[in-house]
């Protein structure tokens, strides 16, 4: 066994492509069945499934979630960055537990939402409804509106871990009152750490804190951030009552769309934790080698145990009776 995932290790190696490094993974999943218990195995094997999904739907579109507690915002930022309210044109939430989807670009993006698992009537078509100018240079982009992940409700939160696992940009969003709750940094934030590449991280409702003490806000807000380990991920305050800081965001989320990187970023993260995960339960100790003189004592050994001896031993004797 070892020797199979010493081989998808190196499959695995960062030099690989992606394609090689989702194929070393599965091969040290399949390597490892019956070997390793199901419960060390199955998280790997998802992330295969997940990143196999992925790679092979449209890599033209960024799917970008908008993640949060209640109340931090997201719906209405949501609406800033798409310039609708989705209420007025007829599109409701029957309830919180489902995600909405506003999408730039159709083509190609139906498969992708339908494996994302978003209803038909939770999508709306961006570039379908309003000028589309402007917003010319978000093409390709989902964007998910998910639940409350602190929702009390069971379903809620669920739908929204999910498509946490899924998204290929996350962006939370927090508030004044509630951004150092360790619901979110325990939960989220801080096991996601290498995964920095693929967030940001807003403060809405900068507008209900005194001019005076933003700064010290936002600088608590970093200084929690950095004890996560997420050093590197971008951090912006935003209104989404007033409109203050809407722009940074969408330019920042503009810049990782145009980039059409995001999606094999957060895939190789995975796969790479995955390995990481995989490479500690099984060790990293490299296959035995055996020479000509091992290989014979093996074989006589296994010959013995199956009493081969005594059988040729036998008809040798019933030979010379003949």
């Amino acid at each position: 066994m070892s020797g199979l995932i010493e081989g998808a290790r190196r499959k695995l190696s960062r030099s690989s492509s992606l394609d090689s490094r989702v194929a070393g993974l599965s091969t040290a999943v399949t390597a490892a069945r019956g070997r390793l218990d199901d419960a060390e195995l199955d998280p790997a094997a998802r992330v295969v499934e997940r990143a196999e999904t992925r790679l092979k739907l449209s890599a033209q579109h960024t799917v970008v979630a908008l993640a949060g507690a209640t109340g931090s915002g997201k719906s209405s930022t949501f609406n800033q960055l798409t310039d609708l309210d989705l209420a007025a044109v007829g599109v409701r939430r029957p309830t919180t537990s489902w995600t909405t989807a506003c999408i730039w670009g159709r083509d190609g993006a139906d498969a992708l939402l339908d494996w994302l698992g978003i209803p038909g009537r939770h999508r709306v078509q961006r570039d379908s409804m309003l000028d589309t100018g402007k917003e010319k240079r978000l093409d390709g982009l989902v964007l998910l509106d998910l639940p409350d992940h602190d929702s009390t409700e069971v379903s809620h939160h669920l739908e929204a871990d999910r498509l946490v696992e899924l998204a290929d940009l996350l962006v939370w969003v927090l508030d004044p009152q509630k951004y150092a709750d360790a619901a979110i940094h325990d939960r989220y934030l801080k096991p996601m750490a290498r995964h920095q590449d693929v967030m940001l991280v807003v403060v809405n409702h900068i507008d209900e804190v005194a001019p005076g003490g933003r700064d010290g806000l936002m600088a608590d807000v970093r200084r929690l951030l950095d004890a996560d380990g997420l050093t590197e991920v971008p951090l912006l305050a935003t209104s989404a009552r007033t409109g203050e800081g809407i722009d940074e965001l969408k330019k920042a989320i503009t810049q990782r769309v145009k980039a059409k990187a995001s999606n094999r970023t957060r895939i190789a993260t995975d796969v790479d934790d995955a390995a990481r995960a995989l490479l500690a339960t099984s060790g990293d100790a490299p296959a035995p080698t055996l020479d000509a003189t091992d290989e014979q004592r093996l074989v006589d050994a296994v010959a013995d145990a199956a009493g081969v001896p005594l059988v040729v031993d036998a008809v040798e004797r019933a030979t010379r009776v003949r």
